[in-house]
């Protein structure tokens, strides 16, 4: 491969037409999922654009080649990766943030009656009298929304929403489980969050597209 062509900038798009033929359920959703954990690693524009080169297509030819022949977990080919294209391997796995009750409520910004609220209508729970950086983000966009004069009490449909899309992760990844073959738990997980992510980017489109109807666009 020519210098040149090592450093051409593709778009996300260029980068699926590239791979579709090849593995033909490959999707946006998928690539960006892959991005997420860290497989990937492209570059962004000032605008925010991701910008992928032929290396970027190469490495998630990798990935899915491994996939798909070899039904292997994210966490195993990322270390072959390491090996194939020489990239660092981590040296190990940063270890999960616990906050006290008074940190989280200096982090997130909110009071002890608004923690109190969140707590009263389940929207987060202490795990051994400490918080989880998941709690933290619920707290702070619910601090952020009291700005709009929504709290705890008006959100349980939103927290139903969340259970109700955790109900369809389980059920999708339940067959995977049963199987109770090597590396089940792994290809479980995996589908898990890239399920998780799939809803995630469905969800907050049907959220736009239900304001552009009630501001009448």
């Amino acid at each position: 491969m020519s210098s040149q062509a090592a450093r051409s900038h593709m778009s996300i798009g260029e980068v699926l037409a590239l791979l579709q033929g090849e593995f033909p359920d490959v999707t946006v959703s998928k690539i960006r999922f892959l991005e997420g954990e860290g497989l990937i690693e492209p570059e962004r524009s000032p605008s925010g654009y991701r910008k992928f080169t032929h290396l970027h297509v190469e490495q998630l030819r990798f990935i899915l080649t491994e996939q798909r022949d070899h039904y292997l977990p994210l966490r195993v080919i990322k270390d072959r990766m390491a090996e194939s294209f020489g990239l660092p391997r981590a040296v190990q796995q940063a270890q999960e943030i616990r906050f006290s009750r008074a940190e989280l409520l200096e982090a997130a910004g909110i009071d002890e009656e608004t923690l109190a609220e969140l707590e009263d209508y389940g929207l987060l729970a202490p795990v051994a009298r400490r918080y989880d950086e998941e709690a933290l983000k619920v707290a702070r966009s619910v601090g952020a929304l009291r700005r709009f004069g929504l709290h705890a009490r008006h959100l349980r449909a939103v927290k139903a929403a969340a259970e109700r899309e955790c109900g369809l992760v389980e059920q999708a990844v339940a067959p995977i489980l049963k199987r109770r073959a090597p590396g089940a738990i792994g290809e479980a997980d995996e589908a898990a969050r890239e399920l998780s992510t799939l809803l995630l980017d469905l969800h907050a489109s049907l959220v736009r597209s239900g304001v552009r109807s009630v501001l009448g666009r």
